[in-house]
């Protein structure tokens, strides 16, 4: 009998238990399958990723905006995990579009797979490699309700509890430590096993499952309880084995639910179910008699303050005039009182009413800014339409007009300081104004991050000590939500922006000539093509900026950090630069002629054919630099640090490596002559450097310089 309700027999059941087993142990398979499954969820994501990544570098195609999906991703993960986030309308290719989005959506279709492979039989794909199998209890496969909770339990309990410790621990936004403190999680639900019964992990425990092998019939808790070394099994095991695969009614049998439930009490079902529906309906009246209440006062609110608008307006005729404008400010109409006080100031040319409509629009606060930025660009431009061929009075009514929107825009930014990040400024003229109406602006300390000033005029202001870059509400510099303002193109002439922060700031084409930027932070700023000729930067950090390009001739550059700064093709001519340090830059095809460079670190730098010609490099570091077809023509090299570089093609003519002073006219005399040798060109090798003369080479040979000739110098 017992044989006719099991599908194998006991001899059959005796043949398959003890199967060939793996030589490795079980502990090490399952590490290795774990190892592998997390390795073809991470391939299904960084192979389509990498070729979009290719797509995007080697393929000329028709840029695309970023897929919405993905850049709503990219968004969200730039949130959870408190990353920068600069570029939010990036421009891909077509392919790379398809490929990213592919690396978005195949992680979870492999996961899925693998997580039905998992439900139905047991075993993922590298299980199957690894000969293991997950089986509840009963020695079945687990299902999808148990293999659900066995995966989120296995990855969403590390990962939840290490992000929140991570959150709201004060460790953001350093990514390692959250990394390790998933780690550390996931091993310890590993661990968990080697300390309890049957050796299940945390995730096994919760989900009421087991891992063994994965040809064995007896049922894996039975496994781990077997004594170490025992191969054979007895009558009990067998029974029990046979006992897991048979089927009865009782186990079928389902627990009562709601409508067992509903039939043994119908009165009371009944009860409820009238109660609940009276209740909702009297719910729904009086929610409704709210909502119709609440729209008859908004209606009647708006009524009145329509007619005080046009009983205002109705007074600007009158000599009440001045209280009616600044009586359209307190209105709560959002925009139409903003509108007005625009319009009359386009047409306004008294004085005392042109500051009256001013401080209406202050009134207003922020939502008056992008009607005067509109009204300030008309003005800009009537200034320069009236400037050549306008009158006198029609110049002096523009200007008057222009400069209160400037004293407006200016207010706004200071009185409503935290509410204006984000404005759009671009292209306004706000800049020092004399004759007919004088302004000058002045933002000194105030917080400007995320302003648009995109080619705006701002010659002349003063942003002392102001913040151009903020953390944003997480107050943290480095996370996603980071604020920086946009100065490109902007003319920020003889501008004061001393110990101003402008760290990660746009400033490409920016000029800054005669700028005064003493001691201001502008590290990883964009500097591309920017104007600073003549500008202040005397300690001023540029960390990382780029400044490709730009223009920094005759600026003052004395102790300010430039440190792994990029300066390709920027021309610093005449600069006064002692005691800087461009460490580690990349300053390559930089022009330095007549440069004050006195002990200016260029350690490690790349300085391919960059022009020192008359340049001052008095005691200068240039240890380990790329100086591979630069010109020292006419430079002074007095005490400079060559050890390490590179001089391959390098230029020396007329340069000097030892002081000289005049003793009689027409004649010199070298004031180094004490033999000691010189630890800044000891070991250099001079061999393929140029134009090297008689003089130069035999003080070279010397200080332990290397050249073919110095063995011929001593004769």
């Amino acid at each position: 009998m017992a044989s006719s309700s099991v599908p194998f027999g006991i001899e059959r059941l005796k043949q398959v238990w003890p199967s060939k087993t793996n030589a490795l142990p079980l502990l090490t398979r399952r590490c290795g399958a774990w190892a592998a499954e997390v390795s073809i969820i991470l391939a299904s994501a960084l192979i389509p990723f990498g070729c979009g990544l290719y797509a995007q570098s080697h393929l000329s195609e028709k840029a695309v905006p970023l897929n919405p999906i993905l850049s709503a991703t990219q968004v969200g993960v730039a949130k959870s995990l408190a990353l920068p986030l600069r570029e939010t309308k990036q421009k891909v290719s077509p392919l790379t579009n398809l490929f990213w989005t592919g690396a978005l959506v195949m992680p979870w279709v492999v996961a899925g797979w693998q997580l039905y492979l998992l439900a139905k039989t047991g075993k993922t794909l590298p299980k199957r490699w690894f000969n293991l199998q997950v089986v509840t209890a009963s020695g079945e496969a687990p299902g999808f309700s148990k293999a659900l909770l066995r995966e989120g339990s296995r990855w969403g309990l590390p990962v939840g509890v290490g992000y929140t410790i991570w959150r709201y621990g004060g460790a953001v936004p350093d990514l390692g430590i959250l990394t390790g403190l998933v780690a550390v999680l996931i091993v310890a639900d590993g661990v968990y096993g080697l300390f309890f019964r049957h050796r299940c992990t945390f995730h096994d425990r919760l989900a009421g499952t087991f891992v063994q092998e994965a040809d064995s019939i007896l049922p894996a808790f039975r496994q781990f309880d077997a004594p170490r070394g025992e191969s054979q099994w007895n009558e009990a095991d067998e029974d029990e084995a046979i006992a897991a695969l048979v089927v009865s009614e009782k186990s079928q049998w389902s627990k009562p639910g709601f409508w067992f439930w509903v039939r043994r009490h119908p009165g009371v079902a009944i009860l409820i179910g009238g109660v609940s529906v009276l209740g909702s309906i009297l719910l729904t009246f009086v929610g409704t008699q709210v909502y119709i209440q609440g729209q008859e006062n908004l209606r009647a609110g708006k009524r009145q303050e329509n007619e005080r608008f046009l009983q205002l307006v109705n007074k600007f005729a009158s000599d009440e005039r001045r209280g009616a404008i600044l009586a359209l400010a307190t209105l709560q109409s959002p925009d139409a009182e903003v509108m007005v006080l625009a319009d009359l100031l386009s047409l306004e040319s008294d004085a005392q009413q042109l500051e009256a409509i001013s401080q209406a629009l202050v009134s207003a606060g922020p939502k008056s800014l992008p009607y005067l930025h509109r009204l300030n660009l008309s003005l800009r431009n009537d200034l320069d339409g009236v400037r050549y061929g306008g009158s006198k009075q029609e110049k002096r009514t523009v200007a008057l007009r222009l400069r209160t929107t400037q004293r407006a825009i200016s207010k706004i930014l200071m009185l409503y300081n935290d509410r204006v990040h984000g404005a759009d400024l671009s292209r306004t003229n706000l800049g020092q104004m004399s004759e007919p109406a004088r302004f000058n602006l002045v933002l000194d300390k105030l917080d400007l991050s995320g302003i648009v000033l995109k080619g705006a005029i701002l010659s002349g202001g003063s942003f002392q000590e102001a913040r151009f870059s903020g953390p944003g509400e997480d107050n943290l510099f480095g996370t996603f939500d980071d604020q920086f303002a946009d100065l490109s193109g902007a003319e920020l002439k003889e501008a004061n922006l001393s110990r101003a922060l402008l760290a990660g700031v746009l400033l490409n084409n920016t000029s800054l000539i005669r700028a005064n930027l003493a001691k201001a932070n502008l590290a990883k700023a964009n500097l591309s093509g920017a104007n600073l000729s003549s500008a202040v930067l005397m300690g001023a950090s540029l960390r990382e900026a780029v400044l490709k390009n730009a223009r920094l001739t005759g600026a003052d550059l004395q102790d300010a950090s430039l440190v792994g700064a990029n300066l390709v093709g920027a021309r610093l001519a005449e600069v006064k630069a002692a005691g800087a340090s461009f460490k580690g830059g990349n300053l390559s095809q930089t022009e330095w002629k007549g440069a004050d460079l006195r002990k200016v670190v260029l350690s490690g730098g790349n300085l391919e054919y960059a022009d020192f010609s008359s340049a001052s490099l008095e005691g200068a570091f240039l240890r380990g630099a790329m100086l591979r077809y630069a010109s020292f023509r006419d430079a002074n090299l007095v005490g400079v640090d060559l050890r390490g570089a590179n001089l391959l093609g390098a230029d020396f003519q007329g340069a000097l490596f030892v002081e000289e002073e005049v003793k009689k006219p027409d004649q010199f005399i070298q004031k180094v002559g004490s033999g000691s040798p010189s630890l800044g060109l000891q070991g250099v090798d001079f061999s393929k450097a140029k134009n090297l003369n008689v003089k130069q080479l035999s003080y070279i040979c010397e200080q332990g310089g290397l050249h073919p000739k110095c063995g011929f110098m001593g004769r």
